[in-house]
């Protein structure tokens, strides 16, 4: 006997990402130290103002790049997973739950071309942690090392400070090897 079919759809209701987002969750305490508008001014250069299609936002790309690298996603491909999985990420970056993610490919794009042989990103990434040593979210004063054998210095009083940049420049690196294997996976021309 065929009845009447059923609606299982539910009236839909507008749910905030924020209220998902835990008050001590370290997004959170990035979102309210670091400024992130500074971008704007580091990559206006390299952008168009008046032709062509809209670009997502610099301060969102760099935001999908700071999320991929600070909890180690090492593939554009699997970011863009990440970032349409994770409710604190969507929030991190002003989407809705119904927002569409950025396609892998336009950050791909945005590192080989727009920012190719730049220094925006360790621009970006210096400006970021000396906001967040400002700010005091970091303070700079632990060394983490993979086991080499390091030379101590212990005198407090005679110092160097230097800025390590290979970190970011390491992970561009991975990405660029990810889509290296991704475009032979898939049989695209590089």
């Amino acid at each position: 006997m065929m009845g009447t079919p059923v609606n299982h759809r539910r009236d839909v209701v507008s749910v905030s990402t924020e209220e998902f987002v835990p008050s001590d969750h370290f997004l959170r305490a990035v979102d309210e130290i670091i400024d992130f508008s500074f971008i704007e001014t580091i990559v206006s250069p390299y952008y168009c103002h008046d032709n062509g299609r809209t670009s997502i936002p610099p301060i969102t790309l760099f935001k999908m790049l700071f999320i991929g690298f600070f909890y180690g996603v090492r593939s554009e491909r699997q970011l863009e997973k990440e970032l349409k999985a994770n409710i604190v990420y969507r929030w991190f970056l002003g989407f809705s739950l119904r927002d569409p993610i950025p396609d892998h490919s336009t950050i791909s794009f945005n590192r080989h071309k727009r920012f190719k042989d730049t220094t925006v990103f360790e621009e970006i990434f210096q400006e970021i942690v000396r906001q967040a040593q400002e700010k005091r979210l970091v303070d700079g004063r632990i060394l983490i090392t993979d086991s080499t054998h390091i030379k101590a210095n212990a005198n407090k009083n005679r110092y160097v400070r230097k800025v390590k940049q290979e970190k970011i420049a390491h992970y561009l690196e991975e990405l660029e090897e990810d889509v290296q294997e991704d475009g032979r996976t898939h049989g695209k021309k590089l």
